[in-house]
């Protein structure tokens, strides 16, 4: 993981998740799996998606992550989503993720990926995106 010097200075989009690392979501040094930082990202592009389908998503891809930087045990991890277009069924979604450290400086932009959702219906079948 490498920092980045074109790396945003404030999230883009809307709060959509926030949480806390915890050690259970660690390796033995210290650092959050990745796995779990996507499902954090996952779950909060899910919230913009079902928001804007008016109904049930789900994930149907996840293109472009890049970790610019560790999250450590502790760190309080904050997504941030906006809506980059919407098709007929499906939604491609910006997620960034965020840290606060312990430390009072300023939040880190650790990582950021589109995501893709399709709206389905009570059948789990494709259905057109309520607009």
């Amino acid at each position: 993981m490498t920092s980045s010097s074109s790396a945003p200075t404030s999230p883009t989009g809307e709060l959509v998740i926030r949480t806390i690392a915890m050690p259970a979501d660690a390796n033995a040094n210290g650092d959050i799996f990745g796995g779990w930082l996507m499902s954090q990202m996952d779950l909060g592009g899910a919230i913009l998606a079902r928001g804007t389908a008016h109904s049930r998503v789900t994930t149907v891809a996840i293109d472009g992550m890049s970790f610019l930087r560790p999250v450590n045990v502790g760190d309080i991890v904050s997504c941030y989503a906006h809506l980059l277009g919407v098709g007929r069924t499906s939604m491609k979604i910006r997620v960034e993720a965020w840290v606060q450290r312990f430390t009072d400086g300023p939040p880190l932009h650790v990582t950021e990926g589109n995501l893709t959702y399709v709206a389905i219906d009570t059948d789990g079948k494709p259905h057109p995106v309520k607009r």
